[in-house]
């Protein structure tokens, strides 16, 4: 295991409270009881990890995890996976020959946070950086098909999609979409997962409909899946 004190005994503490409520809630005496530190101590700083958010309370007043913590490692697997993502993605373009992106949702639009540009011909790739709507395309739809129902049923007011596609997009763990976000565009989407198992972002490709066809997923789906979950077991292990 390594050293088990760092020398800042009051960080070593805090930790040891962080850890011991990775397993689930705690009350103060369980806490005490776990990690050991005194009543007072560990009521200190239990409170004090609550007001950095760190740590927060359940319906019953026990010690739970804080929003924050969420936060971090939301931040940590994103550096990771555009990290994983350029080769990726260039392994994705090679055995597809189409242009392969990398999309997160960030409030009411996905933002393209990595590409791999088709080297020639028809370029009709996403820069980086460029901010695309939720409301139509086949990353959007594995963006949302995810999230809980309330949030699907506002989200598909004005969109190009229906209820029951995003259904069909969970059962088989992709999605597709043809002249959807732009005429005589089509593309292939598959979720990338990180913590408990949340999606965190969409791995596409996409190319003209002369040739995806009308069915851009018999061609694609298994490529684009495989490496959607290459980027998403990058995370879980790194």
């Amino acid at each position: 295991m390594g050293k088990k004190n760092s020398g800042v005994g009051v960080l070593d503490k805090a930790v040891a409270i962080l850890t011991t409520l990775e397993s689930g809630p705690h009350s103060l005496a369980e806490l005490v009881a776990v990690t050991q530190i005194s009543r007072p101590t560990a009521h200190r700083l239990a409170v004090a990890l609550e007001f950095h958010r760190l740590v927060a309370r359940d319906l019953n007043g026990r010690f739970i995890l804080g929003p924050r913590s969420g936060e971090l490692a939301a931040a940590a697997g994103e550096d990771r996976l555009i990290a994983a993502a350029a080769p990726a993605l260039a392994a994705l373009r090679d055995a597809t020959g189409e242009s392969a992106q990398l999309y997160r949702r960030q409030g009411d639009v996905r933002i393209c946070v990595a590409v791999a540009e088709r080297l020639s011909g028809l370029r009709d790739s996403v820069p980086v950086g460029a901010a695309l709507t939720m409301q139509a395309g086949s990353a959007a739809q594995v963006l949302f098909a995810w999230e809980d129902s309330e949030r699907i049923h506002r989200g598909l007011t004005n969109a190009r999609f229906t209820a029951l596609q995003l259904a069909a997009v969970r059962r088989r763990g992709w999605a597709q979409s043809v002249g959807e976000r732009e005429a005589g565009v089509a593309s292939v989407s598959a979720p990338v997962r990180g913590p408990n198992h949340k999606v965190i972002a969409a791995v596409s490709i996409s190319g003209p409909i002369e040739r995806l066809g009308r069915q851009p997923g018999r061609l694609h789906a298994a490529a684009v899946v495989a490496t959607a979950a290459r980027l998403s077991e990058h995370i879980a292990n790194s």
